[in-house]
């Protein structure tokens, strides 16, 4: 929408300047064809064509829909716009699933984030906790995070790092993890995870090395559990970043075809929205706090596309860290001011150190004390929010700044849920999973960030 210092409508001189002038046209011509307004999203601007283009959704198994607005003429586009047929289908499925969450009673203890009322502000301070995310996470009440950004730990780092009895072991915490950031996740809300192939050297002159493809397997539990595929964005390190491997030396040396392997130099950043029907502009509007959202605008400068060139980092205190500027991005794009953002394999709290600088609220966890005292040193000097709860696992996690939240841990009877049923465990039943290995030990330290 922005060209240099001018808005592209005012540059194009159109009738037609604004989302919420369009939004009223819009609403005029739906009213006319008798076709209800809550479908409407978010305008946008089309300057190739001069028009604008809202989108309507309310079938998710229909074509989507779309109305056209001329932007010059201040009219609406019929011959371009979706049929009054297609409208009509998107508006009925849409009034049988406002009828259907009526009669759905929200669970206990549950932050509500959709019907029937808007989302609420978090009631969660700043949190640090020491355990088994896939465990320690069932302690916090659902709703309560805005934003998870995380990078596992990589499934072949050494021994000393993370260790697993097998990739399906690895695939099945990710699972148990992921399924608990689904229930936390407000609706409508973002979660970020940063995850690429791994490369599994080979024993001997005998065997080949192999490369898991692990960010399609991470896609196929997140969108079985319930949430909906975004974006890919590619992380691009400088084109030396991964030579180290030894990936594409021997092709470098005889040239030999068959045997070409590319230097690796990214990785994915996989951007997911927790599955709702609502668009994304019900999560700006309905927002409890406006003065946020209108703080928290992008400034110029921001990255336009999904490949984002930013040098590797390293911190003594960690073997595997990523850059605070990748953490910022990821913070400042997709969360607003005061948001909670959780990273549940917080390693060295990269993570956190951007929330607080971006004045979110920050929850991170991780199983390895030692991560844990690399925060505290962090929030002595100012890195971290100064009134960060500091939790155990061990300690039961009942602090006493749990005691007042609606679905916490704290006077739960053993045993019990964050809604008064039954604990899973830590295991989403949130879908049907394609992994359910038998656990075979533990995750031994691992965690990114």
């Amino acid at each position: 929408m922005i060209a240099g210092d001018r808005l592209v409508a005012e540059r194009r001189r159109y009738t037609v300047t604004t989302a919420a002038a369009a939004r009223r046209l819009a609403r005029a011509h739906l009213a006319r064809v008798g076709v209800h307004e809550g479908l409407l999203g978010l305008p946008e601007i089309d300057d190739r064509y001069h028009v604008w283009r809202i989108s309507l959704s309310g079938d998710a198994s229909a074509p989507p829909a779309e109305i056209v607005i001329d932007a010059y003429e201040a009219v609406v586009d019929t011959a371009r716009s979706s049929r009054l047929a297609l409208l009509q289908q998107h508006s009925a499925a849409a009034g049988r699933r406002a009828t259907k969450a009526r009669q759905r009673r929200e669970p206990s203890g549950a932050l509500s984030h959709g019907e029937p009322g808007s989302p609420r502000l978090s009631p969660l301070p700043d949190l640090a906790i020491r355990g088994d995310a896939a465990s320690v996470l069932d302690a916090l009440p659902s709703g309560s995070v805005d934003l998870v950004f995380t990078s596992p730990p990589y499934f072949n780092a050494r021994r000393s790092y993370a260790e697993f009895a097998s990739y399906q072991e690895y695939l099945y915490l990710l699972e148990r993890v992921f399924g608990q950031c689904h229930r936390l996740l407000g609706e409508g809300r973002f979660l970020v995870v940063n995850v690429s192939p791994v490369l599994v050297r080979r024993v001997g002159r005998s065997s080949a090395s192999r490369r898991i493809p692990v960010p399609f397997h991470v896609n196929a539990i997140l969108e079985e559990l319930g949430f909906e595929f975004l974006d890919d964005i590619h992380w691009m390190k400088p084109a030396g970043a991964g030579w180290a491997l030894g990936r594409g030396r021997r092709f470098a040396a005889d040239r030999q075809p068959l045997q070409y392997k590319p230097v690796v130099v990214t990785e994915y950043l996989l951007v997911y929205r927790r599955a709702t029907d609502k668009l994304l502009d019900w999560n700006l509007r309905c927002h409890p706090d406006p003065e946020a959202v209108r703080a928290s605008l992008i400034a110029d400068g921001y990255e336009r596309t999904n490949v984002w060139q930013l040098p590797p980092s390293s911190d003594r205190r960690h073997p595997a860290p990523f850059p605070e500027a990748l953490a910022e991005r990821v913070v400042s794009y997709y969360s607003f001011r005061g948001d909670v953002v959780l990273d549940p394999f917080a390693g060295s709290g990269t993570t956190g150190r951007a929330a607080h600088r971006l004045a979110r609220r920050s929850v991170a966890v991780d199983i390895d004390p030692a991560a844990l005292a690399v925060m505290r040193a962090d929030a002595a000097a100012g890195l971290l929010a100064s009134g960060t709860m500091w939790l155990d696992e061990d300690g039961g996690l009942a602090g006493p700044g749990l005691a007042g939240l609606p679905g916490s841990v704290a006077g739960r009877a053993p045993g019990e849920g964050p809604t008064g049923r039954p604990s899973t465990g830590g295991r989403s039943t949130g879908g049907r999973s394609t992994v359910r290995p038998r656990r075979v030990g533990r995750a031994r330290r691992g965690n990114r960030g």
